[in-house]
């Protein structure tokens, strides 16, 4: 689907999060039976940042990078309408962009979560696209932080590997049309393949004997579970197709695009996707050496880190592609008017 122009809305600014604690591949080698060189063979990551307080939370995460996206443009966080979360890992199972809110300051703005694990991000800024382009809201912050490793099973050498955590903001802001950022964008979703990545909840005996008299059945969410060759086939197959999709309702060639930035999940799914795509590898954004797969805060951490490095230029067409559990995975691409 691609949104009708209304109004332009273009990204005004970014910021990321990291937490303090690197783990390295040698690391996990004293944890599960594994090597450095049979990760980076089959993964690319090399370490990852994880939240180990007690009390060290994505809200701490989040409200960082929220701020470090605000102070380079000096905004007010009383300035900003809208929050978008991208979370799957929230503090409250009710939602966490309020305590984001309240973090950032940003009183006067609505705040609601967006759980779309891994394609989180790029359905935040197609949501905040639509409130912006049907005028309802002129600034928006959308963020996407997950701390996967809170629901990892350390003792599982297939998803130990992979996960780290992270937080990336951006400002989306209303433009006038001739500045408009937001090109378009297309979703799918296909939940009979759900059970492929999921952190599933289970009932407990116990308390299914407490409470028989109520009928009551009570449990709680299990460690992430996840087929790798089925994910990895569904990457490779459906987001090339969704990229082409979305540049042929634009009218767009792969030779016009300047940078493709996937959801940071797997080297060879990467590579895999360029290549089906006919895009030259040095146009891919890359960061997962660094960091692991971190969910939502994927994306917008690899494009503040491009920003930061000047990569990115004005007028510049990305295309930006998330995927992951639900099975989700979507595409929008972008003009950087910055």
């Amino acid at each position: 689907m691609i949104s009708s122009i209304l109004q332009g809305a273009r990204i005004l600014a970014t910021g990321s999060a990291i937490p303090d604690v690197c783990i390295n591949n040698e690391h996990l080698s004293k944890i599960v039976e594994t090597s450095n060189e049979w990760i980076v063979t089959r993964t690319g990551i090399e370490e990852r940042r994880i939240l180990t307080g007690q009390n060290e939370s994505i809200i701490d995460l989040a409200s960082l990078a929220s701020k470090r996206a605000l102070e380079k443009i000096s905004m007010n966080p009383l300035e900003i309408d809208l929050i978008i979360l991208a979370t799957s890992s929230p503090d409250d199972l009710f939602g966490s962009a309020g305590q984001l809110q309240a973090k950032i300051g940003a009183s006067k703005a609505v705040a609601f979560d967006l759980t779309a694990a891994c394609s989180g991000f790029v359905l935040g800024i197609v949501t905040a696209t639509q409130f912006i382009q049907n005028k309802s809201y002129k600034n928006i912050l959308v963020v996407g932080a997950d701390a996967l490793s809170k629901w990892t099973d350390w003792s599982d050498r297939s998803t130990c590997i992979l996960f780290g955590d992270a937080a990336g903001a951006a400002i989306i802001q209303a433009c006038s049309e001739e500045e408009n950022g937001v090109l378009g964008f297309q979703l799918n979703t296909n939940g009979n393949k759900s059970n492929q990545l999921s952190i599933p909840y289970q009932t407990h005996s116990y308390h299914l004997d407490n409470h028989k008299s109520l009928n009551l059945f009570q449990g709680r969410f299990q460690y992430i579970t996840m087929n790798g060759q089925e994910v990895y086939k569904f990457a490779v197959s459906k987001v090339p197709t969704s990229i082409a999709q979305c540049l042929n309702s634009l009218n767009i060639s792969k030779d016009e695009i300047n940078w493709l930035l996937l959801h940071q999940a797997n080297k060879r799914i990467l590579y895999a996707v360029a290549d089906r795509l006919g895009i030259d590898y040095s146009k891919l954004i890359y960061n997962l050496d660094k960091y692991g797969n971190t969910s939502a805060a994927s994306i917008p951490l690899a494009l503040d880190e491009a920003l930061a490095k000047k990569q990115i230029k004005y007028n510049d067409i990305i295309v930006i592609a998330g995927f992951g559990a639900g099975l989700t995975w979507g595409t929008t691409v972008i003009k950087w008017k910055c």
